[in-house]
């Protein structure tokens, strides 16, 4: 059976693409991506990733 690790990140937004080919780079593949907010009321960019695990 397939396992998996997985990895949550945030996203700056000057430049997601350049953050999310690096991870791509280390074997992390995209999942999700979602905008939360944060306990003082704004708001952040965050990537879910996740990988074969061994």
């Amino acid at each position: 059976m397939q396992r998996w690790e997985y990895f949550v990140a945030p996203l700056l937004e000057h430049n997601p693409a350049e953050i999310l080919n690096t991870f791509g780079e280390d074997g992390w593949e995209l999942v999700s991506v979602v905008q939360i907010e944060n306990p003082a009321g704004g708001r952040s960019t965050v990537a879910y990733l996740k990988r074969p695990k061994g």
